[in-house]
């Protein structure tokens, strides 16, 4: 049943749209994000989180926020903050019902959003969706692979596809989000944490047409690393299973050396030097890795404890007036 449109009135769905740098796609994932959000006969908003774009996609966010007033609005970081802080700023700004994440390269095709929104109506929390197809390289479906494997031993929760961005959420599950305080995120993990009912659809995807992945192999490993220490303990407790491994192992062949030493004499194996630097060697490494693992956690320890905010918002453009003097404009916020 088709409603009448009011601009003022509370939109029962949002889309957040993380933007960094994506000036040759912006002017066609709005006009296909519009395409797809007008037949559903409901109030909407498209909200595209500039996250400190330093190429033309400010200035394109802000014309469309312009051009389509109360339907797209544009919300301004003041510096790069990633991609997930990103999320957690629109899904600040955002006020429907269903929220709907989406990226901005436009390999998940907007024209999904009413799918998903339509799931989650069917009384889910949260739905996922499943890339059929890739158009990614061989490198970012492995890493993909890993990624969901972890998340599915991190949460329980056996999704197939953790890392596409195209998800639908509900009001009370993104609500507890925002209560979350610690700085690393992943978002699809912390949201099944609170969810109840989930599902996943399978959606189409594309190969990026303009610009560049901003996941190189180094985000990977972070985000890699934010999901093994931001959701879970299981590596510290690795860490005493292997080192009890070690120890059990290094009382045994000990044992070992002795037996052999009383049966052929200390020639053997050159006295045990090459032997003992085998040893040692096992040790150090086990010693750095604990260390390492130790010191990722205590440096999430130490940035949560300065409570410091996850984004600053510099302006947001695209609501009533009086919604923008509300707006957080330079002030910071955190999600």
């Amino acid at each position: 049943m088709q409603e009448k449109m009011n601009e003022n009135s509370k939109p029962h769905i949002s889309v957040v749209i993380p933007v960094f740098n994506e000036e040759e796609n912006l002017e066609e994932l709005i006009r296909r994000c519009l395409d797809a959000c007008s037949p559903m006969g409901t109030q909407f908003e498209i909200i595209l989180v500039d996250d400190g774009s330093t190429d033309g996609s400010s200035e394109k966010i802000m014309t469309a926020a312009k051009q389509n007033h109360g339907k797209v609005v544009g919300l301004f970081l003041s510096r790069n903050y990633g991609q997930h802080a990103a999320v957690m700023a629109g899904f600040a700004e955002s006020k429907g019902d269903i929220i709907v994440t989406l990226d901005a390269d436009l390999q998940n095709p907007p024209e999904e959003i009413p799918r998903l929104v339509n799931r989650i109506e069917d009384g889910f929390d949260v739905v996922g969706s499943v890339r059929i197809s890739r158009r990614d390289s061989l490198f970012r479906k492995i890493a993909s692979f890993m990624i969901n494997k972890a998340t599915q031993k991190a949460t329980g929760v056996m999704m197939h596809d953790y890392g596409c961005m195209l998800r639908a959420y509900r009001r009370h599950i993104v609500d507890s989000m925002l209560k979350c305080n610690e700085r690393s995120l992943f978002i699809p993990a912390l949201a099944n944490s609170f969810a109840r009912n989930t599902t996943e659809i399978e959606v189409k995807h594309d190969k990026r047409s303009e610009g560049d992945s901003k996941y190189g192999l180094w985000k990977l490993i972070n985000l890699q690393f934010d999901l093994l220490t931001g959701m879970t303990t299981f590596p510290l407790r690795l860490l005493s299973v292997l080192g009890g491994i070690i120890s059990v192992v290094g009382v045994g062949f000990g044992a070992f050396l002795f037996v052999m030493r009383l049966l052929y004499g200390p020639e053997w194996a050159a006295e045990g030097v090459f032997t003992l630097f085998a040893i040692l060697f096992i040790f150090i490494g086990a010693q750095f890795i604990g260390m390492g693992l130790l010191g990722e956690y205590i440096g999430r320890i130490y940035y949560d404890v300065r409570a410091r905010p996850r984004y600053s918002v510099s302006r947001v453009v695209g609501r009533s007036n009086l919604e923008e003097l509300k707006a957080p404009g330079s002030k910071s916020k955190t999600g």
